[in-house]
């Protein structure tokens, strides 16, 4: 992505180094998560601490920690960061992506020339009934209300209008959560890497049980800890001991929608739409130049309408598409071969710089086992609420 003012050069935004821990309930604090995100991304973008220029902190918290004032906590990882402004960013699941298009802003305004995004969350040390309280916290409809199963209450309404104008999307919902969990068996930091069957999952049993008719346990993502973090540059900053080329920032895109349920279609999720138009012309793309795409799946429901939303099926016919195997990892357009939420987990602040970190080592062959064999250009879809707060970004490997 290129940015200019009259008179002066245009910038190409680069990610020039990132970091991953594991997903899952961990061991480590918050605190702790954070540090190691951000010595490892700092180390791989080849820089010292004292390069950094601005820290953004990307966190949704809302009561699952107690620690409320969090964006200092990354200077706890080098004495070398003292002093940096530090920023923390809310925006619910899309935290993220926030975090990040913020460092994007900076480098973009000439406020800073090297920034450290982080994505965190701690989440598996608090009970089902804070979580669940501190998620629905950003439903407008909901917010305030005891909940034990968080956002899954609201997605199986979105289930519920699927079936009623399309038809039942339980068969689709259990090939996505299937796919997705093979995918994940990839990724060494994915929460649940655990191969289960297209029957496994559209079985409900002990098992797997109803948690949100009709979303059973296996179309739900899992409650998870974990860190993410990505420097973000110019290209003529990128350093030479940077253990890769990094990838350059094509497009982005950022769309909010109204807040009360009553105003918004949930099949339609216009705002997702927005967004990936927006950062798809932005980035002077089309579906048809994509690699692969990063997904918000959330819930296995979310990633059925997500395909149609986005221009990826007709309305109604996604389960199609799913079902021919076209966003397969072997497919014409592979989605979510991370494993997506549903797999790799969703420690809410680090999901959108987690599914910028992983398509980054996609774009630039350092991702292991997930790697596809052609990875040249990326999409990345980050979403908070019920796609109320949505954020596209579009990657291009430089190799």
């Amino acid at each position: 992505m290129t940015a200019g003012r009259p008179g002066a050069r245009e910038r190409e935004i680069v990610l020039t180094g990132w970091a991953h821990t594991p997903f899952g309930r961990q061991d480590n604090t918050f605190e702790q998560l954070v540090t190691t995100a951000a010595n490892e991304a700092i180390a791989s973008a080849g820089i010292t601490a004292a390069d950094i220029d601005e820290i953004v902190l990307g966190t949704f918290n809302a009561g699952m920690q107690p620690l409320a004032f969090p964006s200092s906590l990354a200077l706890q990882a080098d004495d070398g960061l003292w002093g940096k402004p530090a920023t923390r960013v809310e925006n619910a699941c899309a935290s993220g992506a926030a975090a990040f298009r913020t460092g994007v802003h900076s480098v973009l305004a000439d406020q800073a020339r090297t920034v450290l995004v982080i994505g965190a969350e701690k989440m598996t040390d608090a009970g089902a009934e804070v979580v669940g309280r501190a998620l629905v916290g950003a439903d407008y409809d909901s917010a305030g209300r005891p909940s034990r199963v968080g956002f899954a209450g609201l997605f199986a309404e979105v289930a519920r209008a699927y079936g009623e104008r399309y038809g039942d999307p339980g068969d689709a919902m259990a090939r996505i959560a299937a796919k997705n969990h093979a995918n994940g068996l990839a990724n060494p930091w994915a929460h649940l890497r655990r191969d289960l069957s297209y029957d496994f999952c559209r079985t409900v049993g002990d098992d797997n049980p109803m948690v949100a008719d009709p979303l059973r346990r296996t179309d739900c993502s899992p409650v998870s800890d974990g860190a993410a973090a990505v420097v973000v540059t110019t290209a003529d900053r990128a350093s030479a001991s940077a253990r890769t080329a990094g990838v350059r920032l094509e497009g982005m895109g950022q769309a909010n929608d109204f807040h009360p349920a009553s105003r918004r279609d949930p099949l339609a999720m216009r705002g997702s739409q927005a967004a990936w138009r927006s950062a798809l012309d932005r980035a002077g793309v089309t579906v048809s130049d994509l690699s692969f795409i990063e997904l918000h799946d959330c819930f296995t429901i979310a990633e059925l309408v997500l395909y149609e939303a986005l221009g990826l099926a007709d309305p109604g016919k996604g389960g199609e598409h799913l079902a021919a195997g076209e966003f397969d990892r072997e497919g014409d357009l592979p989605v979510n071969v991370s494993g997506g939420l549903k797999s790799k987990g969703h420690p809410v602040g680090a999901t959108g710089v987690s599914q910028l970190v992983l398509s980054a080592m996609q774009l630039t062959g350092t991702a292991g086992d997930m790697q596809l064999p052609v990875a040249d250009v990326a999409a990345v879809h980050n979403m908070g609420g019920l796609a109320v707060a949505n954020y596209v970004h579009v990657l291009r490997g430089r190799l």
